[in-house]
């Protein structure tokens, strides 16, 4: 017969919630969640209806949570002006799998953190949504992390199937996600700051949820609203630096591709962007949640 040891006792020397550990680190799990939660971040930030429409597009494991809250805090605050929209989240977060319900707002689904076909849908279709708009027109962008697999318009003359092999050797390769990022904008026809571009003259207002280190708002979700100042060199230098394998097709767009937005065009000038929450949020929260109950805490940092 082997003997099972008894669970030790709790050290009377521990602060109170280090006795149940695991229970209490999911409640500071939770406290750090709530903290960046779109229900606590949205209806403050509310713009003013404009003159024409108001469009609203995202992408992103949060954008169902987002366009629901916005969706409540619009109808509340100002239940006369329109609203109407399409945002894509991954599998299980949209109404069904999170109770983000939505009436004006349609939810997609799609994969992640490899796209498929339903991400390229979402892309095109977004496109399609922006299209044709003036300037009395407002594009509310929600964006957050995994909206770079969520919309996933390979550019032309590049396939789906090599965007998702790229993918698959850059998320293996050790890359950070801001190069990783960078290399995806370049081969888009919806990130780096193309959407807003097919918006304009529209004014595109971005919210985001960072889950980036530093929260640059061009690197969020490859920045599908936000130009940037990389260069499709940059992008052709980063596949190489990790030995990657290069389609002909990819090569040569990246080789002669100069058709990015540039955060100095005209367009871009009435539109505003603000990161409403981050990971540090998160992380300060869980901090003074834990020093509350007398824990000392070592905060290591977001990145």
């Amino acid at each position: 017969m082997i003997a099972i040891p008894s669970p030790p006792s709790p050290d009377p020397a521990l602060p109170a919630p280090l006795k149940d550990a695991s229970s209490w680190l999911r409640g500071l799990a939770e406290c750090a969640v709530r903290a960046v939660h779109p229900d606590s971040l949205l209806p403050g930030v509310l713009p003013a209806p404009p003159a024409g429409r108001t469009l609203v597009v995202g992408a992103g494991k949060a954008a169902a949570a987002m366009a629901a809250t916005l969706e409540r805090a619009w109808q509340f605050h100002q239940p006369e002006a329109p609203l109407e929209g399409l945002v894509v989240t991954r599998y299980g977060h949209g109404p069904q799998g999170q109770g983000a319900e939505c009436r004006h707002i349609e939810v997609m689904e799609a994969a992640h953190p490899m796209p498929d076909g339903l991400s390229e849908q979402a892309a095109r279709r977004m496109l399609v949504a922006v299209a044709g708009l003036s300037e009395d027109d407002l594009v509310i962008a929600l964006i957050s992390g995994g909206g770079s697999a969520l919309v996933s318009l390979p550019a032309p003359g590049i396939s789906l199937a090599e965007k998702q092999a790229l993918n698959r050797a850059l998320l293996h390769s050790g890359a950070p996600i801001c190069e990783i990022n960078t290399v995806r904008r370049h081969l888009s026809a919806i990130k780096g700051g193309r959407l807003a571009a097919a918006a304009h003259p529209a004014r595109v207002l971005t919210w985001l949820i960072s889950d980036v280190p530093g929260d640059e708002p061009s690197l969020i979700a490859s920045g599908p609203t936000r130009a940037d100042a990389s260069t499709p060199s940059d992008a052709l230098a980063i596949l190489e630096r990790y030995g990657i394998e290069i389609p002909t097709g990819v090569r040569e767009h990246l080789a002669g591709s100069g058709d990015a937005p540039r955060a100095t065009d005209a367009g871009f000038a009435r539109d505003e962007v603000a990161v409403l929450a981050r990971a540090s949020d998160a992380l300060e929260a869980a901090r003074a949640a834990a020093e509350a109950e007398g824990v000392e805490v070592r905060l290591l940092g977001d990145d």
